[in-house]
């Protein structure tokens, strides 16, 4: 389903923006959300035998902006937005310590670790209803995560994720309040350790767009 609203959206952007007559608008939004976050991590001891679970859920709210472009095919607005800054998806501490004498035991340690949605951009449609529209939206992300662990370290990925959309224009400004489904982030460590991990966001926008 993710890869034919990829598809659909990728193909009416592209028609968009190829055709000069269907441009229609740029502008700026600025934005107030909250991620949710739900994850586990599935942590090996230093023998490599047993493993640990710790789970957690993370809730982060976030303000700030994004700069998009448009172009209208047919009765259907079809753009560009793109965040040019870093989500926070939570960041966490945990203080470990040994529970025995086995030497194999995880060592006494703080660790933390921070996750972090860079550079989102997302392909969107707008269907119109009146002064209002409908709106759907394909997510395009990276994952970073900046940890101080015992004796591993994560990389970063690519997920994507679908958003649905309701919203107002009103002259050159716009109103519109989004819930957006991100793909489940796998992430391996360096020795064996796991994270798993769930997004969702809830976020309002206001946008001002030159040219509607």
């Amino acid at each position: 389903m993710n890869k034919y609203i990829k598809t659909l959206l990728g193909s009416l952007a592209i028609t968009a923006f190829s055709i000069s007559s269907a441009y229609s608008g740029m502008g700026v939004s600025l934005m107030l959300g909250q991620v949710e976050t739900d994850g586990t991590e599935t942590e090996r001891t230093v023998s490599g035998v047993t493993s640990e679970k710790n789970s957690a859920s993370k809730s982060e709210m976030y303000y700030g902006g994004s700069i998009f472009i448009e172009g209208d095919v047919g009765p259907l607005k079809v753009g560009l937005d793109v965040v040019p800054f870093k989500i926070s998806l939570g960041e966490g501490k945990r203080t470990d310590t040994t529970s025995d004498s086995n030497e194999f035991t995880q060592e006494d340690a703080t660790v933390s670790a921070e996750a972090t949605l860079d550079f989102l951009k997302t392909i969107y449609v707008h269907y119109p209803v009146g002064d209002y529209y409908a709106g759907l939206g394909y997510h395009m992300t990276d994952v970073s995560t900046d940890e101080k662990l015992h004796n591993s370290s994560y990389g970063d990925a690519s997920i994507e994720g679908i958003q649905y959309a309701v919203g107002k224009n009103s002259g050159n400004l716009r109103y519109e309040v989004s819930y957006s489904d991100f793909d489940d982030i796998s992430l391996t460590g360096s020795n064996g350790d796991k994270i798993t991990a769930d997004a969702d966001n809830l976020m309002f926008k206001v946008s001002y767009v030159l040219g509607n």
